[in-house]
C-alpha cells in the first residue's frame, strides 16, 4: 500500500494567540516610546521656559545700565548746551524776543540755567524724578513756542529732537536713576538704616518679653 503523507494543519488558535501577543508587545513598545518622547519634549520645553524667565529676570536686574547710559548722554548734552547759553545770554535773550516769548531776558536765563543744572544733576542721578519735571517742561515750551511753527505734519514732528529728549526724561521720571547714582546710594543708605533700627527694636522688644 502506498504510504500516505499526513497533511500538516497549523493550529490556528496558537497562531492567533502568538499574533495577538506580538501585536500587544509592539503596540506597548510604540506607546512607551511615544510617551518617552513626549516626556522628553515636555522636559525640554520646561527648561526653555525656565531659562527664558531667568534671562528676563537678569535683564530686569540690569535695567540700571540703560538708565545710566541715558543719564550720561542726555545729561551731558543739556549741561553743555546750558553752559554755552549761560555764557551768551544776550544773544539767547534776543532769540527769545524774536520768537515772541514774554520777558525774554528772564526766560532765557531760566532756560539756560535749567538746562545746565538739570544736565549736571542728571549725570549724577541726583533727584532724578524731580529734575525730570522742569526738563520736560522746558522741552514742551521749546516745542510749542518755536518748533511747531515749522511743522506741517506728523513726519516733520517726529523728526524733531525735542520730543525725544522729553521722552527720555519721561522714562527717567518713571524708571528712576538706577542704583549707580546718588539717588541709588541714598536709597541703599536709608534702607540700611531703617532695617538696622528695626532689627535693634525687635531685639530690644524680644529682650523685654523674656524678662
Amino acid at each position: 500500500m502506498p504510504h500516505r503523507k499526513k497533511s500538516f494543519t497549523p493550529n490556528c488558535s496558537v497562531c492567533d494567540t502568538s499574533l495577538l501577543k506580538r501585536d500587544s508587545v509592539t503596540s506597548t513598545a510604540v506607546s512607551h516610546l511615544t510617551n518617552a518622547d513626549g516626556g522628553a519634549n515636555g522636559v525640554n520645553n520646561n527648561k526653555l521656559v525656565i531659562a527664558a524667565v531667568e534671562l528676563f529676570d537678569r535683564l530686569r536686574a540690569a535695567s540700571w545700565i540703560p538708565a545710566l547710559l541715558t543719564r550720561l548722554f542726555v545729561g551731558y548734552f543739556f549741561m553743555e548746551t546750558g553752559w554755552a547759553k549761560i555764557h551768551n545770554l544776550d544773544t539767547f535773550a534776543m532769540r527769545f524776543a524774536q520768537w515772541g516769548i514774554p520777558h525774554p531776558a528772564f526766560n532765557a536765563a531760566l532756560s539756560a540755567y535749567t538746562e545746565f543744572l538739570g544736565g549736571a544733576l542728571t549725570i549724577l542721578g541726583m533727584g532724578m524724578r524731580f529734575v525730570s519735571i522742569p526738563m520736560i517742561i522746558n522741552m514742551i515750551v521749546a516745542i510749542l513756542t518755536v518748533k511747531l511753527k515749522n511743522v506741517s505734519g506728523l513726519d516733520d514732528f517726529v523728526e524733531l529732537d525735542e520730543p525725544l529728549y522729553a521722552l527720555s526724561f519721561v522714562w527717567l521720571f518713571f524708571a528712576g536713576a538706577g542704583w549707580l547714582s546718588i539717588d541709588g546710594l541714598l536709597k541703599q543708605a536709608v534702607y540700611t538704616a531703617i532695617y538696622r533700627d528695626k532689627s535693634v527694636f525687635d531685639a530690644d522688644a524680644a529682650a523685654v518679653q523674656t524678662r
